[in-house]
């Protein structure tokens, strides 16, 4: 298949690169990028980025031991052991132990006076609704009012009688020797990506490591002192016993498992999980109820256990690594962007005056080309009463002498044009324009308003209708220069001529060629270097003047036409 079938496929774009000869920049540069480069290697390092990563998959067990002799109220001295202090295991990675117990003795099924709560309080029957209950209710109403003691009455209710009456813990907590308990927590973990499987009691722990190693000199030890954890985690023991709380142990595993690299060890921190503040939470601490059941001469009794106590909960988290060429690769392409800083920083170094205003301004004019939108063609606007060039947004309602410029920028001379200008300016030649005159009066009615030299003639394209004054004045077409730069026959030739050597004389004689080269060199002359991107606009009176030295045999003009300057693809595609 012929390429030209396929030119979108058959064609290579890439970024144009200006280089600049300076050896503070080129010094500046690879200092980037040596900095950028350690920056990615350390990075790399630091947080793996060459390995393939999997999280953990965990399971915990724990064992508590100890035991605490205390005096409960009306009991006496009790032993706890750990099916005491432990109460009921209320999730698979946590435990639990009792610091502080409310003990109601000798509760039976039958009718006793409520509890007053919030001054709610009976006077007679009326008050109490038979069968109502609520959420702080400790039985169901019967419907009686009885005396609570000798000055409060309050509704009968159905319950374990004689109800719970104290609510606020004893101080200091019963059971503070538990601060000397200890715990084995026994953590198993895999990582299904690597097939890999380890536990935090290591393969050199064995039974007489595990009776000695304390946290104090080992930080692998997996046995904890219950009052260690608490203070670890910034708590006091004696406080935190009171009303109870929960204590997080964190187990973290970060895990490398590159063979020169292998590390595969845990990392235990301990943190309180639940607001300590009594004054800041409406219920502080943790606490649960528990009741012992036995019977007395056939009726069945209980001693209810109100429970306080700290939970610690088991979080496992961790991730393990293992070299993946991929994910090396991966980082690589992820980090080459970085490189673009570089680019960025000496960029807005040379845009700033920071550095040099004339190697910025000489920079960007190499860098950066703009392009304008066909909708919104820039046209430059010379003159001969001003100094500098105009560029004016086209329109198609309103004169071109009339619409006000965009931008106003400097006029930019053109050397190899003013050289052959005083080439031709031979001695005995030097002619110099006419003193300005006052426009006829008369001739001023004849030529269009916005025509300020009384030689322009009227057009119907908006874009025409231009002047070469700003002010009122004598006309450009009187001066002597014009008649040798710019209709000149010989002159016009020899351009010609200039630019095909291998033309014929009789193609060069002919009117149309010369009306086109006369067109160039009024831009030139009067606009020397055009801005970029911009359209040169030839006054109505010098289009007129020159179209009257070469006319069209026809009479026919093809007008207006803005192009743009042509660049070097056109010309290296030969489109020109």
């Amino acid at each position: 298949m012929p390429c030209s079938g396929l030119l979108g496929f058959c064609q290579y774009e890439t970024n144009k690169l200006v280089r600049i000869q300076s050896v503070r920049l080129g010094s500046m540069k690879w200092s980037l990028n040596g900095f950028i480069l350690l920056f990615i290697c350390i990075m790399m390092l630091w947080n793996r980025k060459y390995q393939e990563f999997d999280l953990v998959v965990s399971s915990v067990t724990t064992k508590v031991k100890g035991v605490a002799q205390t005096n409960l109220p009306g009991i006496g001295n009790v032993v706890w052991d750990v099916v005491d202090y432990s109460g009921h295991s209320l999730d698979k990675n946590s435990f639990f132990v009792i610091t502080n117990v409310i003990v109601t003795k000798n509760q039976k099924q039958g009718k006793c006076p409520e509890v007053p709560r919030n001054g709610r309080l009976c006077r007679t029957d009326k008050d109490c609704e038979k069968g109502a209950w609520d959420q702080q209710s400790h039985g169901i109403q019967t419907g009686s009012c009885v005396k609570f003691d000798v000055l409060r009455k309050t509704c009968e209710i159905s319950a374990w009688c004689p109800v719970e009456t104290k609510t606020n813990p004893q101080r200091p907590a019963l059971l503070a020797a538990a601060e000397n308990f200890t715990v084995l927590i026994k953590n198993n973990i895999r990582f299904p990506a690597f097939n890999f499987i380890r536990r935090n009691i290591l393969p050199n722990m064995n039974d007489a490591y595990l009776r000695s190693c304390h946290r104090g000199n080992d930080s692998l030890c997996p046995i904890f002192r219950l009052g260690d954890v608490v203070q670890e985690a910034g708590e006091k023991f004696s406080e935190m016993a009171v009303e109870g709380g929960v204590i997080g142990i964190q187990i973290k595993w970060d895990c490398n498992l590159d063979r020169l690299m292998q590390r595969c060890l845990p990392k235990y921190s301990f943190r309180r999980l639940d607001e300590k503040e009594s004054n800041k939470t409406l219920y502080p601490g943790l606490n649960f109820r528990y009741a012992k059941y036995n019977t007395v001469n056939g009726v069945e009794e209980r001693t209810l256990y109100k429970a306080f106590g700290i939970r610690f909960d088991v979080m496992v988290f961790g991730q393990a690594g293992k070299f993946s060429f991929i994910q090396l690769i991966i980082y690589i392409g992820s980090t080459l962007s970085y490189y673009a800083l570089t680019t960025i920083v000496i960029d807005m170094l040379i845009g700033t005056s920071c550095y040099s205003a004339e190697v910025g301004q000489n920079f960007s004019e190499k860098k950066v080309e703009s392009v304008q939108d066909k909708q919104k063609c820039i046209l430059s606007v010379s003159y001969v009463d001003e100094n500098n060039i105009r560029l004016v947004k086209r329109s198609q309602k309103k004169s071109l002498q009339d619409i006000k410029p965009v931008s106003v920028q400097p006029r930019k001379e053109d050397i190899g044009h003013l050289r052959a200008v005083l080439s031709l300016l031979q001695p005995g030649h030097d002619a110099q324009p006419p003193l300005d005159h006052k426009p006829d009066p008369n001739s001023k009615s004849r030529h269009p308003v916005w025509c300020k030299c009384n030689c322009c003639t009227p057009s119907s394209v908006p874009q025409e209708e231009l002047c070469c004054r700003q002010s009122d004045g004598t006309c450009i077409t009187l001066s002597p220069l014009f008649d040798q730069l710019v209709l000149r026959r010989s002159l016009l030739e020899a351009v010609l001529l200039y630019l095909d050597p291998l033309s014929l004389p009789a193609d060069r004689g002919q009117n149309a060629a010369l009306r086109h080269c006369a067109y160039r060199q009024y831009i030139t002359w009067r606009f020397g270097v055009p801005p970029n991107d911009t359209h040169p606009a030839i006054p109505s009176c010098c289009v007129w003047r020159i179209r009257e030295e070469y006319p069209s045999p026809d009479g026919q003009y093809s007008g207006f036409r803005p192009v743009r300057v042509a660049s070097m693809k056109a010309c290296a595609n030969g489109e020109l």
